[in-house]
């Protein structure tokens, strides 16, 4: 018994695998193309287990994919490959249509063709898990209710379209030719080991180094905040009771304004690592030019998952964002590793 499990030095795939291995013995192949944001490092203690194998290469490397399971013989691939980043995907989209788009198709085909080959029991065992995001449905106006699995799709930047286009795959792969797939759609991920271009750890970053902090337009944008770790677990959950075609929202229940996130931090750093001149870290607050096309919006209703397989987060926003401060604090040689020359 092995997992595949794609994207593994970044932010939620490295997660899931050292969870993994807190819980099990079970072997994992994980497979990176280590880009800018992915970091052997991510994984940690996981890199000396002996069942623990790592593969450099892309999830449209067909040949690499062929052979790790054909070697290995896994029992589900857990697709956490992506490019991610909407500011980078407005400025260059062909990444994501490659990374996003054309490697999740490849990745599927080599699965398919996998699959096609197992009998029995390994047959009828399989699952091919697709991690995305909630970025697919759109925005949200202020009173509306939370994206549940049966909105329709309305993605709004590059990232979301290539994100949905590889929704829409997994989909049509499982309705044309039977693939046993999943499919789960998260909130706004934080926590340890996140690449500090997105907003909370760029935020405690810059904070520290006395730079501004930027705040998009007037830092109303609302997000629904989940922990990296509680959404790690909500796909375990889903890799192993998910009903097979289904769609699992996994969200945080925590909706925020990006100005009141931010003002958190301060607060949680003007606590635990006041600046020496004693002012809060909150002057550094800087207003820059919004985002073209930035999302309102975004919420989850994560009751499904919830009432079918027991899932709810463990964290609140509130004990989540604190863990993820003091782990920047302790750990601010990561960062300078993974943004060198960058």
């Amino acid at each position: 018994m092995t997992l595949l499990v794609t994207g593994s030095a970044g932010f939620i795939g490295s997660c899931f695998v050292r969870q993994h291995f807190e819980h099990s013995d079970e072997p994992v192949v994980s497979l990176d193309a280590l880009t800018y944001a992915g970091h052997l490092s991510t994984l940690g203690n996981v890199l000396q287990n002996p069942n623990h194998t790592f593969v450099h290469a892309s999830i449209g490397d067909v040949d690499q994919v062929r052979a790790i399971l054909e070697t290995h013989t896994p029992r589900a691939i857990l697709n956490f490959a992506a490019e991610s980043h909407v500011d980078r995907s407005i400025l260059g989209p062909s990444a994501f249509i490659e990374t996003n788009v054309v490697g999740t198709y490849r990745l599927l085909e080599c699965a398919r063709e996998f699959w096609n080959k197992l009998q029995g029991t390994e047959k009828a065992g399989f699952r091919f898990l697709h991690v995305s995001t909630d970025e697919v449905y759109g925005t949200l106006a202020a009173g509306d209710a939370p994206f549940s699995e049966t909105n329709r799709y309305e993605p709004n930047s590059p990232y979301s379209a290539s994100k949905a286009a590889s929704d829409h795959l997994v989909r049509a792969w499982h309705h044309t030719y039977g693939m046993p797939v999943l499919t789960t759609n998260c909130s706004n991920n934080y926590g340890p080991y996140h690449f500090p271009e997105k907003l909370i750890p760029l935020c405690i970053m810059n904070a520290l180094a006395g730079k501004p902090l930027p705040v998009y337009g007037d830092g109303q944008q609302i997000r629904d905040w989940l922990f990296v770790e509680d959404h790690t677990r909500g796909i375990r959950s889903v890799l192993e009771n998910g009903a097979i075609g289904e769609t699992y929202n996994i969200g945080g229940w925590n909706e925020k304004a990006n100005l009141d996130v931010v003002n958190l931090i301060c607060k949680l750093l003007d606590e635990l690592r006041p600046r020496a001149d004693g002012v809060s870290y909150a002057t550094q607050i800087a207003f820059v030019t919004d985002r073209p096309g930035h999302d309102r919006r975004y919420a989850i209703d994560a009751r499904k998952i919830e009432r079918e397989l027991g899932w709810k987060p463990a964290e609140t926003f509130e004990t989540g964002i604190r863990k993820t401060v003091q782990w920047y604090l302790a750990n601010q040689a990561w960062v300078a590793e993974v943004t060198a020359g960058r």
